[in-house]
């Protein structure tokens, strides 16, 4: 079986406790994982100075070459897993294994994780808003005719990483080229992604003490988020919410992302209708960018039939078929539960499932041991309906009327907004709007990402505060 140890300060630890994680076809127990404990956390964390000492020792821009050669070693190489080796296809049948995650969307989010270390230059330049390196390197400097000063919030960023989708990690990847030495704890059916980025570190040259690896339960994840200085969080709302009044804390919770077509563009959106379906179907709707809702002024009954007809088209198949677009869930238990919580929130007046009409089967569907959840659309009669805002991990949309007057405030907090108009007037209401975090205007689809821009808070401005700083005149 394979082992897969902890990593304390980037040495590999075999520990007598370890957890076992399941093959999500078989049911057979696939990977045997150490786990760490709080004690032996904390008392590791009580060095955070030496990984920070031996990233700073390196130039930003050493820095981004070993990005750059991690890129390729992530995307090609064979790596170190535990006492073996990993090669690209390994590392795509292993995340499909415990996650259900089919080989296609496996793949594509490996090129993800590729594109965020191969243009980590670009994403560091959104980031710092095209600082000049050398200034992160001194600390200080003259920038755009100012003089700018910089120290760092923290001597490590810890991450309690999540299981659904492997494109996250381009959120954390970052702190490398900022020079913040990472305490991560990876998602108990995921920890293939995050110990292969940090094999393809060290072996491009990295300070192996710079890359902590803890799998671990809840109180070792709160022991990572409470002891270094600057942390980030992945989970759902329950699982989020302890952490909502700590500003150490970045959190990465449901994103509700969402589609608005304009009433100057409404009557034409038959032409939006494949940015629609990509918004929800990506990645099989399994990240926080997936749209969860699309908000009309007027067609909402025909746009709803038309969703549902070209999702309904997307059905569970093998995962290493190069068509699937649906991952299963790897315990069918949670598929259970979220369907029940649909056909709970239907029962309320003013909505209605319309992929019902356009699928041979129930949305709950089982093959051999793996649980499916079919795509479904639903259409609400107004934003205040309990479906209107809910978000699951799965191509789930609700189809929501909604009024001019109402957009953007019923709305509500959104990671993503893809306005479809060229109306000044709610353009400017979308702009000022502080419950939207990233916006796309134009027919852009809410799952794309641009790597000069940030994706969910800015992670230089979490590590990083700027100073005042002035300097005497030579006389």
């Amino acid at each position: 079986m394979i082992h897969i140890p902890i990593l304390r300060h980037g040495e590999p630890y075999k520990s007598l406790d370890v957890a076992r994680v399941a093959h999500h076809q078989t049911r057979e127990q696939f990977v045997e994982i150490s786990q760490a404990n709080a004690g032996l956390i904390r008392r590791d964390l009580r060095d955070q100075k030496t990984g920070r000492e031996k990233l700073a020792a390196f130039s930003t821009a050493e820095l981004i070459q070993i990005c750059s050669r991690a890129a390729e070693y992530f995307l090609n190489d064979a790596l170190p897993l535990g006492d073996d080796a990993q090669t690209a296809e390994d590392y795509v049948r292993q995340i499909s294994a415990t996650t259900g995650m089919p080989h296609v969307l496996a793949r594509r989010n490996m090129g993800k994780i590729h594109g965020v270390l191969a243009e980590a230059g670009s994403v560091l330049n959104g980031l710092t808003r095209n600082i000049d390196w050398e200034v992160l390197d001194r600390g200080f400097g003259e920038f755009g005719g100012q003089s700018l000063s910089f120290y760092p919030r923290a001597e490590s960023l810890g991450v309690v990483l999540p299981n659904n989708s492997p494109g996250v990690h381009s959120l954390w990847i970052p702190a490398v080229p900022l020079k913040i030495p990472l305490v991560l704890k990876p998602g108990s059916a995921e920890p293939w992604s995050p110990y292969r980025i940090i094999q393809a570190f060290i072996k491009a040259g990295a300070p192996p003490e710079a890359f902590s690896f803890y799998p671990t339960d809840h109180p070792g994840a709160s022991e990572i988020l409470r002891n270094c200085g600057r942390g980030m969080i992945f989970g759902d709302a329950s699982s989020t919410s302890l952490w909502a009044n700590d500003p150490r804390i970045e959190i990465h919770g449901p994103g509700y992302s969402k589609i608005v077509i304009g009433e100057d563009c409404i009557d034409d959106w038959k032409d939006y209708l494949d940015v629609m379906v990509r918004s929800i179907a990506d990645n099989g709707g399994r990240s926080c960018i997936n749209a969860s809702s699309v908000w009309v002024t007027a067609h909402a009954e025909e746009i709803s039939e038309a969703l549902a007809e070209r999702l309904a088209a997307i059905t569970p198949r093998a995962a290493e078929d190069e068509a699937a677009q649906l991952a299963p869930f790897a315990d069918p238990n949670v598929a259970t539960r979220i369907s029940r919580l649909i056909d709970q929130g239907l029962t309320e007046p003013g909505a209605r499932e319309v992929t019902a009409a356009h699928r041979s089967s129930e949305r709950l569907v089982t093959d051999g041991e793996c649980s499916y959840l079919l795509p479904t659309v639903v259409l609400c009669e107004n934003a205040e309906h309990p479906m209107a805002n809910k978000e699951f991990m799965f191509p789930f949309v609700s189809v929501v009327k909604t009024t001019p007057e109402q957009i953007p405030a019923a709305l509500g907090p959104s990671l993503v907004v893809t306005a479809i108009t060229s109306d000044p007037e709610l353009i400017n209401k979308l702009v000022s709007s502080p419950n939207v975090d990233r916006l796309n205007i134009g027919a852009v689809p809410t799952s794309v990402i641009s790597w000069d821009q940030p994706h969910e808070g800015n992670l230089f401005e979490h590590l990083y505060a700027r100073r005042a700083f002035q300097r005497a005149v030579a006389v």
